[in-house]
């Protein structure tokens, strides 16, 4: 009897506040170079680590929905809007791992959370119980940085080569609230959703 082929999938989590297309990019090549089943592209709750106050919930998940559409292994993940208080990585990842025990996990992150991994709560389980995957961004030159966590864990650590589209959701938020077309950077019915619900008009 030949045992299963273990599922892989991928975990992408942020405020998507909102989605933009270098975020829809990771999940794209995510999903091509970690040749993931699923991707749960998980919304943020309030986390711990971020003293804005995020958009309504309701308009994020909507906005996520539409921004990976097109991506058939996408799945936006509500459950981490649905919790009471701050949001911590290792509660989603324990959940997930309960509902699929036997696949392969791959937790994709960027360079700078990569950078902060050992101040995140419990970060030596979450290493352990998923592949790290780093977003590298192209424009950066130089040596490649070693982490605090992968130089304990290196064996837990893998680089994504990111295209060259740097975007970010403050500029975005900044430009909406100055009347500018974000079609560009979010895809028309991201940005559609943003005009129609009048999100961001105050930076």
């Amino acid at each position: 009897m030949v045992a299963a082929v273990p599922r892989r999938v991928g975990i992408l989590g942020g405020a998507f506040d909102p989605p933009h297309l270098a975020h829809v990019a990771l999940a794209q090549v995510a999903i091509e170079q970690l040749q993931l089943d699923t991707l749960h592209v998980i919304p943020t709750g309030q986390a711990w680590h971020k003293p804005r106050r995020l958009t309504p919930a309701v308009h994020r998940l909507a906005m996520a929905e539409l921004a990976f559409a097109s991506l058939p292994q996408a799945r936006v993940d509500a459950r981490e809007t649905q919790r009471r208080g701050p949001s911590y990585t290792l509660d989603t990842l324990r959940e997930l791992c309960a509902e699929t025990p036997q696949a392969l996990w791959f937790l994709i992150i960027g360079a700078d959370q990569a950078q902060a991994l050992t101040t995140w709560q419990h970060w030596q389980e979450i290493v352990k119980s998923a592949t790290i995957c780093v977003a590298e961004r192209p424009y950066l030159t130089g040596a490649k940085a070693q982490f605090d966590a992968e130089i304990a864990y290196p064996g837990q650590f893998l680089r994504l080569q990111l295209p060259a589209l740097d975007i970010d959701a403050t500029s975005i938020r900044q430009a909406v609230a100055a009347r500018q077309n974000v079609t560009p950077l979010v895809g028309a019915s991201v940005a559609r959703y943003i005009a129609d619900h009048h999100l961001y008009l105050t930076s």
